[in-house]
């Protein structure tokens, strides 16, 4: 049979399934239909342990009058999910094999998110961050053989720069988990400056790996991957703010104080949605510039996503005589991420799509607007909702406009 005979090898995901082994070459960037695995899903769900397990601690802190202590420590904890998770979504964008070598070091970096979250506890209440440092290292180290791996596979002359990247990658996350574990598993809690000494040096490796030659990450699949991992902190925080509510309600049947407080927060996480969904941000990433930054930049959008739930715990306490905060605290704790999420968001998404003052400053105003909303008493979590809705009816209506 001659070779224009033979049908041309299929392509993407379906084409390893039920490969014991395979050859870790880059991922094409152009490859269609690119989407999410159910590894990488299963994958994110088990960050939501981690994720609950810091915002609950930052609730208890802020309850108990200790939001200095609270918010350091989950802004601290938070880098170490966040960090992780994105590093495994950028190599799994540009290497993914699929096999059972890839599944088998994914599943043992779930098993350093569980370490990870095993450990918030102890280290939010007592400064021991030994068994958040053993999770961290087990997600690392294992990236770490990935990265070896696809070095390896690149073996030809045309492929000198995958391999340099490659190599890059595992020398520095390397170098910096030797740092994390020398600062970590003998003093327990680092000082500040130490610790903004070692997130930066682990912010450095992605573009000093990538300096020669980037990793094909494809574009829709990033995109994609974000937007998940939003879902989930969002889904997190509904979660979150019905299990207290519920708790309110069964222990002191205060439901008419909870409803303004509960009607709020939907408000605040539906819009919250609508508003990072309201248009697509693949076309956007079109180089690692624009990419790094969008990326480094969810932090914030992470963080404060997941801290609206804390917020809403914290609120919910507080009405009900729980927490030791005033009603204006309470309500700072819901109104600080709520803005925050908006303008971050306004920053790294919507920006890019606006055309006009008046669509450019909806969201920027609406954060300044749900801040405003802290000073208006016990139902501030209600009219910062009603805020935020009308942030998404006016962009609605003026990008309908647009296009009559």
């Amino acid at each position: 049979m001659s070779d224009s005979t033979v049908p041309p090898a299929p392509q993407g995901p379906a084409a390893r399934t039920g490969d014991a082994l395979r050859r870790m070459t880059a991922r094409s960037r152009d490859e269609e239909h690119r989407a999410s695995t159910p590894l990488e899903l299963f994958f994110d769900l088990c960050f939501v342990v981690a994720v609950a397990q810091a915002g609950g601690r930052l609730v208890h802190a802020i309850a108990d009058g200790h939001p200095g202590h609270g918010v350091s420590g989950y802004l601290t904890l938070f880098f170490a999910i966040w960090w992780a998770w994105m590093n495994f979504s950028w190599f799994a964008s540009a290497y993914d094999t699929d096999d059972v070598p890839y599944r088998v070091t994914t599943l043992v970096q779930i098993v350093g998110v569980l370490l990870l979250a095993a450990g918030v506890p102890r280290a939010f209440d007592d400064g021991d961050f030994r068994l958040v440092a053993i999770g961290y290292a087990v997600m690392r180290l294992a990236l770490v053989t990935q990265w070896l791996r696809a070095a390896q596979a690149a073996r030809g002359e045309d492929e000198a720069g995958a391999r340099t990247t490659a190599v890059r990658y595992a020398i520095g996350v390397t170098l910096c988990q030797v740092g994390w574990l020398a600062l970590l598993l003998p003093y327990g809690a680092p000082p500040a400056w130490a610790f903004l000494v070692m997130a930066a040096a682990e912010l450095a490796v992605p573009p000093l790996a990538e300096r020669t030659e980037p990793t094909s990450w494809h574009p829709h699949h990033i995109a994609e991957r974000y937007g998940l991992f939003t879902i989930i902190v969002l889904g997190e925080s509904v979660s979150a703010a019905t299990v207290a509510v519920q708790s309110a309600v069964d222990e002191h049947s205060a439901l008419g104080d909870l409803l303004p407080i509960a009607a709020g927060g939907l408000l605040i996480v539906f819009s919250a949605w609508w508003i990072y969904f309201a248009v697509p941000i693949h076309d956007y990433l079109a180089s690692n510039r624009e990419a790094f930054l969008w990326g480094y930049g969810h932090y914030a959008v992470f963080t404060s996503a997941a801290a609206i739930g804390a917020g809403l715990e914290i609120a919910v306490e507080q009405a009900v005589g729980s927490a030791h905060v005033s009603t204006r605290a309470a309500t700072w704790s819901v109104t600080v991420p709520a803005a925050a999420f908006l303008f971050t968001v306004w920053l790294l998404h919507s920006r890019h799509s606006k055309h006009g003052m008046a669509q450019q400053l909806t969201l920027p105003v609406a954060a300044l607007g749900v801040l405003a909303c802290t000073w208006t008493g016990t139902h501030g979590v209600l009219w910062a909702g009603f805020v935020c809705a009308g942030a998404v009816v006016v962009g609605v209506s003026l990008q309908t406009r647009e296009y009559v």
